[in-house]
């Protein structure tokens, strides 16, 4: 009998002293509410989702956990009534990405779903301190690894970006790459990028984008809808092995969903990631459960997240 391995990781960034603070720990005791399957609770944590009760909100996630003696965290995230939330296809199918030739029974599938613009308030008590949480400009992301996580993607990039400008602008974007054992002519022919992106103008989701990217194939010019991370200037780490960008660019083109707006929404975003723009280097296997960290480690995978960001 199969039992999952369950962790709530939690992790802050202080962007004035460039503090960083992970706490990760393992879960007893995990359920889901049977009803509706949105919310969930274990010993340690519970996360509550209901209908906002905040005037010009539609819905929120609650959260509450108790990660150690000296942190505690209690946190609300809202989505604003006038940003839908989004994700590519309908129903309950909606958001998938399924592996193998027969979708009815796949070798495993992932799941993305977004509210690109949200509103966090709460609290955190850390070491007897407590710090006020109150975030305007938020993302939240239900995401899916409905398989071994080495077999579902050899890597990654996402992005999001926010501003107040035009009345609120997001954007964001999520790409993962299959491992060679999932592509168009079966095992070997992998390497597939598979990009899922959406634009927030005016404080109204404007614009939903995907697009799959086939190894050996250019990417066609003048596209409608495109959906593109690219990596640029690559340098390889000595720490890691990896061809890692100097430059990261990031492409977005889709017919407006705005009714009284017609036409094509696009938008393009290059960012640099020198010294000063990374935010952490994460050795993946020492943040995640050792049931994981055993199964990776006999692939031979040393995965690492590079975290970079835009200066305030």
């Amino acid at each position: 009998m199969w039992f999952p391995s369950i962790n709530f990781t939690f992790k802050t960034f202080n962007p004035k002293t460039r503090e960083i603070f992970w706490r990760s720990i393992a879960l007893n005791n995990f359920t889901s509410v049977a009803t509706e399957k949105r919310s969930c609770k274990a010993d340690n944590f519970s996360i509550t989702y209901k209908a906002s009760t905040e005037p010009g909100f539609a819905e929120q996630y609650t959260i509450a956990a108790t990660l150690s003696k000296d942190f505690q965290v209690s946190l609300t995230i809202s989505r604003p009534a006038a940003v839908q939330g989004f994700k590519l296809g309908t129903g309950r199918e909606g958001g998938y990405s399924y592996f193998g030739p027969d979708q009815t029974k796949p070798d495993g599938y992932a799941v993305h779903r977004f509210w690109p613009r949200t509103s966090s308030k709460g609290l955190i008590m850390q070491a007897g301190k407590a710090i006020e949480i109150d975030g305007s400009q938020g993302i939240f992301i239900h995401a899916i690894m409905g398989m071994r996580p080495d077999n579902l993607a050899s890597r990654w990039n996402f992005l999001y970006f926010q501003s107040r400008d035009l009345h609120g602008v997001s954007a964001v974007q999520m790409e993962f790459q299959t491992c060679s054992t999932h592509g168009k002519s079966g095992s070997g022919s992998g390497g597939v990028r598979v990009n899922v992106g959406g634009l927030v103008v005016g404080g109204k989701l404007a614009a939903v984008t995907g697009e799959t990217h086939w190894p050996g194939v250019a990417p066609q010019q003048g596209l409608e809808v495109r959906a593109r991370a690219n990596h640029l200037d690559t340098q390889v780490d000595k720490d890691t092995g990896y061809n890692v960008p100097g430059r990261l660019s990031f492409d977005w083109a889709g017919p407006s969903i705005i009714p009284d707006a017609t036409g094509t929404v696009s938008a393009t975003l290059e960012v640099q990631t020198n010294a000063e723009a990374l935010l952490e280097k994460v050795d993946v296997l020492g943040e995640v459960p050792g049931v994981v960290k055993s199964v990776v480690h006999m692939t031979g995978t040393k995965p690492y997240i590079y975290q970079v960001g835009l200066p305030l």
